[in-house]
């Protein structure tokens, strides 16, 4: 890895560990910590707070990860660097050094990471996502469908080689954070939007 690569990595987890569901609960005099889930996330924004809270969450997380990538690219000059620069936004985010490393699920900030680096098929896992969560209410299951398709999209999308190896990391990373949730849905008691 280059200088620049490693830069646009260390800006990308510091840019990632910005938690726009904390900014956003704190402007309305509120705590996200302390309300329903307590993940610092857009759904437990959603679902306490309403739309017009977790729209701006939403937008905020998917443009972290979208910078990062864009970030990595240009600093690092390729776009492996850009995966390894949304990866560490993904981590930030999900481990955030601002907010004593207890952050949210990192599905938006991943999503804008794809975005950036492959736009179709960031706007195909968004429709996925946005389409479960319409059918099901469920935002888990359509935030875990769209990881479970993002390395067969960049397959079918071309890539090959070490980017894969970086969305893999994304991928099982946003998983592994959803691990109460998978218990959830495997236990048919997962919280509705």
């Amino acid at each position: 890895m280059t200088v620049g690569a490693v830069a646009a990595a260390v800006l990308g987890y510091l840019v990632g560990s910005i938690d726009f569901a904390v900014l956003v609960a704190r402007a309305q005099g509120k705590d996200i910590y302390e309300m329903g889930s307590g993940n610092p996330g857009a759904a437990n924004v959603l679902r306490n707070l309403g739309w017009k809270a977790a729209l701006p969450v939403m937008l905020g997380d998917v443009a972290k990860g979208a910078a990062a990538a864009a970030v990595g690219t240009w600093l690092g000059g390729s776009e492996l660097a850009g995966w390894a620069a949304g990866f560490a936004a993904v981590v930030g985010h999900c481990f955030p050094v601002w907010h004593r490393f207890h952050g949210g699920k990192g599905v938006s900030t991943a999503l804008g990471v794809v975005l950036w680096l492959e736009p179709i098929l960031g706007l195909v896992l968004i429709g996925i996502w946005a389409g479960l969560l319409a059918l099901t209410k469920v935002s888990s299951l359509g935030s875990l469908a769209a990881m479970a398709a993002l390395v067969p999209g960049l397959v079918v999308a071309g890539a090959r080689g070490p980017p894969l190896l970086w969305a893999t990391a994304i991928a099982v990373l946003v998983v592994i954070r959803h691990q109460a949730n998978i218990a959830g849905l495997l236990a048919r008691r997962e919280r509705t939007v």
